[in-house]
């Protein structure tokens, strides 16, 4: 069945029209605007779940010349991803309406959690890589902004700055990857394309046109980089469990389901086209030392969110470490745990905040005995825990097993080194194991510290994390129905050739079954000496710089303010022309560095300049210099007329009365405005220096050069075919626009709306203008004894 456009459209968009309404529903239901955000997911929901046995891709089209597009593709991997966020987003608002009361800022709050939900439906669904790009970068604006909620906290601020730092950073290489795919796609499709499906479907076209050009392993690089910025890989996990600052419904909706799975979910959609053996060494050497990595610093952690992010980033490196092998089993470990991960890991952080709610601490040195007073919170921790810990036959266990299966599988074929792969990941869930027990242990035992009485939390705070862990309890029983529903449709989605997926208890012994019981048992039985592993484990984390890449972040933030700081008063010194030197002369050097870049030739051969033409142009240079060097301003206002005038006559010359009418008309204006307020500008400004003159001078040449080499680079030559926007508006100008004058018609009909704002844009500026000068004598009061005098205007104070 085909997608149905509208419907995918209204599920991605519902949200953003929600974000925006969000004030004036705060002002009508208050704190209970968290439930109409659970009323927008539901819909989003509802309305994707239409589409579940639905395949292939619907498209807007936008520019059409560059092939771009809102375009959405409906498979199981997309799908499977954009229903955990819009399921998920409906237990998560429900949880805020209760968990956030009496916080500040709520309706800032709602809109942006309701905007980030809307920009991952996108990043799911969208295909056309201009719309991926856009969708990926508005999770990491609107993350910014739920993770510095506290505005007046410096934790806060610290933490979201440094999660928009990292995250931006990795999306300008996903923005240089997804530039170098689309060049690949030139020649391997045969034209200017952003379509992502496409390039996927030739992935076999699209990897000769790569490694031909060589930029394979560039678009790989900045790919997978991108991809480990956002989904928390080493070395650039630091961020994420400083982004626990953030209220515990953000981390359980941003940092358990959705944000950090964006990474995770874009490698698994790329893998068909990048795979090759520089993916599997890179992704799944990445994937695995995060998963240890994670692991070993949450049974160092003793706060309960704080465990839960570096636990995060450990699974979220299975996922990776999955989709980098090539094997059929890679693929299915990283598709299922998806899913696994979401149903065990968001109920977790929706327990810590019921935990901190209800007990006032995170710290689980101070938690112990607490299932007496929330025996239901405990009975959620303790699904959602053995499943994170891969404890049969909880659904974590089933995608672990995957994982197993697949390092097994590439250690016995290459043999070596590979067998690094199994045993990295078998250590690495011995930890596992470990951190998941400490978890759920501050639900038993006796009390270890005093703590106020604690209370049954409310069912809207139980609910969410409840119906989630009945979900894992549910795919724990039954995993192969999970499966069945749209899972392996994911499988499919991100394979390399057939894949089945069968998942269930193992019924006789293999490599990978002794795998999982060393894991489990090792577990066990390092978990007594939780205390010693965690001091061993704080020496590394206090080492210095070199081994923190938090200690380099801080280091590079630093220096950068430092150097802003020394730097800073030469770019604003308060001048209007060291603004315009500085905005001028970098705009024209990175637009002539772009021109560099590609190689064109500039064509200057033939250009064929009339006598007449030359004649004119001469004359508006020799204007142009006058200008500069005037001795009055009465002189340079002329010769500024005379260079504008020469202007409109070189259009009569170039056959285009319209504009040299235009032409007149406005210059004849700007004098006379210039004249009448001659009188008005003072004499005599300031002394300038032969150094500034001359740096004038070469920043001018330079602004000169690049509109030349501008010109001479997208202007197409007389003898060349027309473009196919200008052969569509001159057929269309008549039948379309209903004149002949083609200009005139683009003008106020095809792009009127960009008129429209043009003369918008005007017309606020003159008001401003006219608002400044009405007001400029009003509200002066007379200057009385020992009162200082107003400075003049223009004038310099003492």
């Amino acid at each position: 069945m085909e997608p149905n456009l509208t419907v995918v459209t209204t599920a991605v968009v519902l949200p953003f029209v929600a974000a925006v309404l969000s004030p004036l529903l705060y002002r009508v239901l208050g704190e209970r605007t968290g439930y109409a955000g659970a009323f927008i997911a539901a819909a989003s929901f509802g309305l994707l779940a239409t589409q579940i046995n639905s395949h292939g891709t619907v498209r807007a089209s936008w520019v059409p010349a560059l092939d771009v597009g809102l375009q959405f593709t409906i498979d199981g991997w997309g799908l499977l991803f954009a229903l955990l966020a819009s399921g998920i987003g409906v237990l998560v608002f429900i949880y805020s309406a209760r968990y956030m009361h009496g916080e500040g800022g709520l309706a800032r709050y709602y809109a942006a959690l309701l905007a980030f939900m809307g920009s991952i439906l996108g990043v799911a669904l969208a295909s056309d890589l201009v719309f991926v790009f856009l969708f990926w970068e508005l999770t990491s604006l609107c993350s910014f902004v739920l993770i510095g909620h506290h505005t007046d906290d410096d934790e806060s601020r610290y933490s979201a700055r440094m999660a928009m730092v990292v995250t931006v950073g990795g999306g300008l290489c996903l923005l240089a990857g997804l530039l170098v795919l689309a060049v690949a796609a030139r020649g391997a499709l045969g034209g200017v394309t952003f379509d992502l499906t496409a390039m996927i479907a030739n992935d076999e076209a699209m990897r000769a046109s790569l490694r031909e050009s060589g930029l394979f392993v560039p678009a790989l690089v900045l790919v997978v980089a991108a991809a480990a910025a956002k989904s928390a890989q080493v070395p650039l996990h630091f961020w994420l469990p400083n982004a626990m600052v953030a209220p515990t419904p953000v981390s359980a909706f941003l940092h358990s389901a959705t944000m950090v799975k964006v990474g995770v979910y874009f490698v698994g959609r790329v893998r068909p086209l990048l795979m090759s053996p520089e993916w599997v060494l890179l992704v799944a050497t990445l994937g695995l030392l995060t998963m240890t990595v994670g692991a070993l610093l949450a049974v160092a952690s003793t706060d309960t969110k704080e465990l839960l992010a570096y636990s995060t980033a450990s699974h979220l490196g299975l996922m990776v470490a999955g989709f980098g092998f090539g094997v059929v089993y890679g693929g299915e470990a990283g598709t299922f745990h998806l899913l696994n991960h979401a149903l065990f890991k968001a109920p977790l952080f929706l327990v810590a905040g019921i935990v901190a709610h209800e007990a006032g601490t995170r710290n689980l040195d101070n938690l112990g005995g607490l299932w007496r007073e929330l025996p239901i919170t405990a009975a959620i921790t303790g699904v959602a825990a053995l499943s994170m810990a891969g404890i049969p036959p909880f659904n974590g266990f089933y995608s672990k097993e995957l994982l197993f299966e697949a390092t097994y599988e590439v250690a016995h074929e290459a043999g070596g080194f590979a067998w690094l792969y199994p045993t990295v990941a078998t250590v690495a869930s011995v930890f596992t194991v470990v951190y998941s027990v400490k978890f759920l242990a501050m639900f038993f035992g006796e009390r270890r510290a005093p703590i106020a009485d604690i209370h049954r939390p409310p069912v809207a705070l139980v609910g969410p994390p409840a119906v989630l862990a009945a979900a894992a309890a549910i795919v724990s029983v039954a995993p192969q129905l999970a499966v069945g529903a749209i899972v392996q449709e994911a499988v499919e989605a991100t394979a390399i050739g057939e894949a089945h997926l069968e998942v269930g208890l193992p019924t006789h012994f293999s490599p990978p079954v002794a795998m999982s019981a060393v894991a489990i048992l090792g577990g066990l039985a390092a978990y007594p000496f939780t205390g010693r592993l965690a001091a061993v484990i704080g020496h590394g984390i206090d080492a210095p710089i070199p081994v923190r890449p938090r200690g380099w972040y801080d280091w590079v933030i630093s220096t950068a303010e430092v150097t802003s700081a020394r730097f800073g008063p030469y770019v604003h010194n308060g001048l209007l022309r060291t603004y315009v030197m500085w905005v001028a002369a970098a705009g024209s050097l990175l637009a002539l560095a772009g021109f560099a870049a590609t190689g064109r030739n500039l064509g200057v051969d033939g250009l064929g300049v009339p006598l007449a033409v030359a004649v004119v142009l001469v004359i508006a240079v020799l204007a142009g210099v006058a200008v500069a060097t005037a001795s009055s301003h009465v002189v340079g206002v002329l010769m500024l007329s005379i260079l504008g005038f020469m202007i409109a006559i070189f259009f009569i010359l170039a056959s285009a009365p319209d504009l040299a009418l235009t032409q007149l008309v406005v210059e004849t204006l700007v004098l006379l405005l210039f004249l009448l307020v001659l009188q008005r500008l003072p004499s005599f400004y300031s002394d300038v220096g032969p150094l500034v003159l001359a740096r004038d001078a070469g920043v001018s040449v330079l602004v000169g050069t690049m509109a030349f080499v501008s010109v001479l680079l997208t202007v197409p030559r007389p003898d060349a075919d027309p473009t196919s926007i200008a052969a569509y508006y001159t057929e269309q100008a008549v039948p379309g626009g209903g004149g002949t004058n083609v200009v005139n018609v683009i003008l106020v009909d095809f792009r009127a709306f960009d008129t429209l704002g043009e003369l918008l844009v005007v017309t606020v500026a003159a008001i401003a203008i006219l608002v400044l000068v009405t007001m400029r004598t009003r509200g002066e009061e007379t200057v009385t004894e020992g009162e200082e005098e107003p400075i003049p205007d223009g004038g310099d104070s003492p």
